[in-house]
């Protein structure tokens, strides 16, 4: 049984992740922001133990961390998106995008990191998006931040690997979570149909990814694209 530590875990892919390794006999803790309601249906549902935590705030993760009495595995889910062109987002906005992405994933792996290195074993994966991989129109800050997940991936792979951590990377493509709430539906069956598989993805699709490249012993500095061929690189 290994314990798992999933930032953003209340909604989405977060919540598919932890709904997966709790039913597969894990101890899990989640991170949330601040949808308590969430968090505790996440909780109720699973067995799971929330905690409240925005990952941008480095005392709030070293509290968070101390709640938590090991870690074996660590996903860095949380993320936030913004939609408009690049010159009308607001510099707050652009710097909060960088602060959850990815100032939230050294957070919490610097907060992780003394866990496995006692036991010298570990497993990270970070949650990118195609968009890192390929840009997207009006999604530059967050295309930008995703980018930098990946980047930061490979790079901690390299750093980490001698000390027996893994570190991977997926990067999901159109995944019907609420960050797809206010897109056109016909806007959404236009993409299903330019993916391979003729569909949009499901939170649980990203989580099998996240539970495969945790797993795999002799897999890092990886970028897993869960996109149904919609982006192929």
């Amino acid at each position: 049984m290994a314990t798992v530590v999933i930032t953003g875990g209340s909604r989405g892919i977060g919540a598919a992740a932890v709904e997966l390794f709790a039913a597969r006999g894990d101890r899990v803790y989640f991170l949330y922001e601040k949808d308590h309601t969430a968090a505790e249906n996440v909780a109720k549902k699973t067995g799971a133990t929330p905690i409240c935590c925005d990952v941008a705030d480095v005392q709030a993760v070293k509290a968070a961390f101390d709640k938590i009495p090991e870690v074996d595995i660590l996903v860095c889910n949380a993320g936030i998106a913004h939609y408009g062109l690049m010159s009308m987002v607001d510099e707050a906005t652009w710097d909060r995008i960088f602060a959850v992405n990815v100032k939230g994933i050294y957070h919490c792996v610097n907060a992780a990191t003394p866990f496995f290195l006692r036991k010298q074993a570990g497993s990270i994966v970070t949650v990118s998006s195609m968009w890192g991989q390929v840009g997207a129109s009006c999604e530059a800050a967050y295309s930008a931040s995703k980018g930098a997940v990946i980047a930061l991936t490979k790079a901690m792979a390299q750093e980490l690997g001698p000390s027996g951590i893994r570190v991977n990377c997926v990067a999901p493509g159109v995944i019907l979570t609420d960050m797809c709430a206010n897109v056109d539906k016909d806007v959404l069956a236009e993409m299903a149909q330019e993916s391979c598989v003729g569909r949009n993805g499901t939170p649980m699709d990203v989580a099998k990814a996240i539970a495969y490249l945790a797993d795999s012993e002799f897999v890092t500095g990886q970028v897993l694209a869960v996109n149904g061929g919609y982006v192929i690189s």
